[in-house]
């Protein structure tokens, strides 16, 4: 049997404790991560005196309290040493494999907080209010509403993580953020079928632009991302069964780098049909293509539909500038000022207009590659009085 430890005066001492040979006591023990920790004081419990010329502190025991009740609510004593960037940049380290476009907005993330005060908090005296200030501060500073939403899309898992592996008790960003900060960001919306039709017929009888009628027209026909209508190669155009094959996109880093990578979503693999239109136009761009001295191979795929300058294959940066320059030409001849028109806008407009002639919207979800039915769905909100009026007209004259 061991024998039972005592201090000065006689008392006994709890499993930890000890006493050295000039009075001060000691507390022993082991932290949530197996780290071996002690506490010190002159004074065992509370009723004891000070000592002379010893600073006034807790006693052991009223320590011992404190750590044991860290302890039981999974709150890791020490561990706000950890700062937000820590937290954050820990978290980014376990991601593998993610994609070139991930992980550059992981990036973006680190390099925002990496310049901020908050950056430097430690993350177990980061208060819901604190986060909530936080954000407001960013939008504050100038940051839009989209660049927000990013950075806390990785501030907010990587301290759930946290509470996860018992670091803090409670997330501090779990909160609905339209409630924090205004949502200012430009809403992507369809143009209509004149819009449309007037955009196409200017690139069609201009000199310059005419040779991206083609190129846009697939865009509006098809609900292509325009990722998906970059990397798109002769194979994947299959004329005999009216369809194209969809099983890729085509990405250029920052570096100039260039990637193929799966479609955006799970969903994204898939059959796009094609109507004769479209299919002219593919036809017409092959029959157009230059033959290159060397052909571009990119991770394997060859024969891209579309080649810039330097005989590499266009990308997103070189349409969305086409876009641009189109209609500021347009804009600058006529007064009817068309909206802004974008890649993005031609796959959003042919969804609304799918969904204005009724189609299916499971059809409609698996043309546009959608993973969640919810976002095809959100392309029925858009629809306007007209719509609803000529639908009830529908079912009236049944």
């Amino acid at each position: 049997m061991s024998e039972v430890r005592r201090d000065s005066k006689g008392r006994r001492l709890s499993t930890g404790e000890s006493q050295d040979k000039e009075g001060r006591y000691r507390y022993k023990y082991y932290d949530a991560f197996g780290n071996r920790k002690s506490v010190y004081s002159w004074r065992l419990t509370e009723s004891d005196p000070y000592p002379k010329g010893k600073h006034k502190d807790m006693s052991l025991r009223e320590k011992e309290k404190n750590i044991q009740k860290g302890l039981d609510n999974d709150i890791i004593p020490n561990v706000g040493k950890m700062t937000v960037l820590e937290l954050v940049q820990k978290y980014v380290n376990q991601k593998r494999g993610v994609k070139h476009n991930t992980q550059a907005n992981y990036n973006f993330v680190i390099n925002i907080i990496a310049k901020e005060a908050f950056g430097k908090k430690q993350i177990d005296k980061v208060k819901l209010s604190d986060a909530r200030e936080w954000l407001i501060k960013l939008q504050d500073d100038g940051r839009g509403y989209s660049s927000i939403h990013s950075i806390r899309g990785v501030v907010r898992p990587a301290f759930q993580m946290a509470v996860d592996d018992d670091l803090i008790h409670k997330n501090p960003f779990e909160f609905q953020l339209a409630t924090v900060i205004v949502n200012d960001s430009v809403t992507r919306e369809a143009i209509t079928r004149k819009q449309e039709r007037e955009f196409l017929r200017f690139i069609k009888e201009d000199r310059h632009f005419c040779k991206y009628y083609d190129g846009i027209y697939i865009l509006f026909k098809t609900g292509l991302r325009i990722s998906e209508f970059c990397g798109l190669t002769k194979n994947n155009i299959e004329f005999d069964k009216h369809r194209i094959k969809v099983d890729h996109q085509l990405q250029r880093k920052r570096n100039m780098e260039y990637v193929i990578e799966t479609p955006k979503t799970e969903k994204g693999e898939r059959y796009v049909p094609m109507n004769e239109d479209v299919e002219a136009c593919f036809r017409r761009l092959i029959e157009n293509r230059k033959n290159p001295k060397v052909e571009p191979m990119i991770d394997g795929y060859v024969g891209f539909l579309c080649l810039d300058k330097n005989d590499m294959p266009m990308v997103a940066l070189h349409w969305e500038k086409y876009f641009q320059h189109i209609r500021e030409k347009y804009n600058s001849i006529y007064k009817v000022q068309m909206p802004c028109i974008t890649p993005h806008v031609c796959r959003h407009t042919f969804c609304s207009n799918m969904a204005k002639s009724g189609m299916n919207p499971k059809t409609l979800q698996y043309i546009m590659g959608h993973s969640d039915i919810g976002v095809t769905l959100n392309t029925y909100t858009h629809l306007q009085f007209d719509d609803a009026l000529e639908e009830m007209k529908k079912v009236y004259n049944a």
